[in-house]
């Protein structure tokens, strides 16, 4: 299988794995909408709106680094640990018609790097997925909106420059 086919059916699998993580952690039917898809820095990121019949709506992050890489912590500093790494956000900007109702939930918990510095938080190599809870815009039409993305993805031989700060433009649905 050539290179490009075979990372596509990896995030394919990887999408389809945290779609069903996210729906089983639920514990409620929930709809998930795919509302954008890029790859930036050899990060695939896909952002999904998901909305339960009886709980919280939310935006929702997957980040896929390429085999072997990782991602930071969301909670290490915007400009990394001692100029190190860079955080791996998902957050509403400030033209967002959406709101926050709750903190940034990661799918995987940080580890303390076998490196210095000790508070440079890894994930597991790997993907990971942010969930953030907002409280959606009233509209009868779709309404365009937007989030910020930001994050870095290294291995052992070196990092991919980070992506700080990128706005993408979401098509958010009626809310019915």
């Amino acid at each position: 299988m050539d290179m490009p086919l075979k990372k596509y059916f990896q995030f394919i699998l990887l999408s389809i794995a945290s779609i069903l993580v996210l729906s089983a952690c639920s514990g409620s039917k929930s709809d998930l909408l795919l509302l954008e898809t890029f790859t930036k820095n050899s990060v695939t990121v896909s952002i999904y709106l998901s909305t339960p019949q009886n709980g919280q709506d939310a935006i929702i992050a997957s980040f896929a680094p390429p085999d072997g890489s990782h991602l930071y912590s969301k909670d290490i500093p915007r400009n990394g640990v001692d100029g190190l790494g860079r955080p791996t956000l998902l957050e509403l900007t400030q033209n967002s018609r959406m709101k926050a109702a709750g903190e940034l939930v990661e799918s995987a918990p940080a580890n303390i790097p076998e490196f210095e510095p000790k508070d440079l938080l890894v994930y597991p190599a790997g993907a990971v997925t942010l969930t953030l809870p907002v409280h959606l815009p009233t509209a009868k039409d779709w309404v365009n909106d937007e989030v910020s993305i930001t994050y870095m993805a290294c291995n052992d031989r070196g990092c991919k420059p980070p992506v700080m700060n990128q706005i993408i433009t979401l098509s958010i649905p009626p809310i019915q």
